[in-house]
């Protein structure tokens, strides 16, 4: 089950960045994000209101979900989704967000307490080595792309990055069903308010962005988002961040079959150490628990 979990999460998680790209193909980034969470955080609330999801939570439990869904959801998509449509490749940009898992990484012990082995260590180095490699290549067949845009996928990391500790260190349990309500309720709030006050609101008539809003709704926020969340909380914060790392090379893998992105021999050497770092973290986690 849980490798399961772990490939699910792989793939609908990369299907975002797919999906942005189709998504920006035919209109603005805000206007692809505000038709993703507004139906959804309509039909979300309703559940939400007839079950009751939010009793027992105080005020602040509920303004700090709504935190991490301005840092995890609202600031990460947008970056993604603004810096494909500048140019940036769907592979590259989630190449540039592969550095997420170094970070968190390396502030699991001082914010969280998580002792991180040297085998970890030793995974996520690797999972770094494949994730340059890969952006070797696809920054090398890129091109009329201004430098700056490549640096907007950075701040989506860290406000990744900031949601996760801000998660970690909460003291109240919230269940992944209210998160997910939570965070895009906020999303749609911010992404409407933005596509309003840019007059980018209307959608546009073709077909096809319907198909892709529908994409971007069951496979990266249900699947995706939801499974971040819950295998989080199952397995830590390096764990889950290690998969980050598969990201990558998955995303291009997926680029060239569906855009003819390019994929060669970097990219093949890039997902082989990707998926060493995974089996050697995820071997580690069985050994500590053997002995605990």
């Amino acid at each position: 089950m849980k490798y399961l979990l772990s490939a699910a999460f792989v793939l609908c998680w990369s299907s975002g960045f797919i999906g942005a790209k189709l998504g920006t193909g035919s209109a603005s980034a805000i206007t692809v994000l505000m038709w993703r969470f507004l139906p959804l955080a309509v039909v979300l609330l309703a559940f939400a209101v007839v079950k009751k999801s939010w009793q027992g939570l105080t005020a602040r439990d509920v303004g700090r979900q709504a935190l991490i869904g301005v840092l995890s959801q609202s600031g990460y998509v947008l970056t993604v989704y603004y810096a494909i449509q500048l140019g940036v490749s769907s592979g590259t940009t989630a190449l540039i967000d592969g550095v997420q898992p170094l970070v968190a990484g390396a502030l699991a012990g001082p914010l969280l307490h998580q002792y991180v082995s040297r085998r970890q260590w030793l995974g996520l180095c690797l999972g770094v080595g494949g994730v340059v490699i890969v952006t070797g290549a696809d920054a090398a067949a890129t091109s009329g792309v201004a430098w700056w845009a490549y640096l907007i996928p950075f701040a989506g990391m860290v406000s990744l990055v900031a949601a996760t500790f801000l998660e970690g260190r909460s003291r109240t349990e919230v269940a992944p069903a209210v998160a997910m309500t939570t965070h895009c309720l906020t999303s749609a709030v911010v992404f409407t308010a933005l596509a309003v006050g840019t007059g980018t609101a209307l959608p546009p008539a073709d077909p096809a962005f319907w198909g892709t809003i529908a994409w971007l709704v069951v496979f990266p926020t249900f699947g995706g988002y939801g499974l971040y969340w819950i295998i989080l909380r199952r397995e830590g914060v390096t764990e889950v961040n290690t998969l980050m790392f598969l990201m990558a090379p998955v995303t291009a893998v997926w680029g060239a079959l569906m855009f003819g992105e390019p994929f060669g021999v970097q990219t093949a050497l890039g997902l082989a150490l990707g998926l060493t770092a995974v089996v050697i973290v995820q071997r580690n986690h069985k050994s500590v628990a053997a002995h605990a």
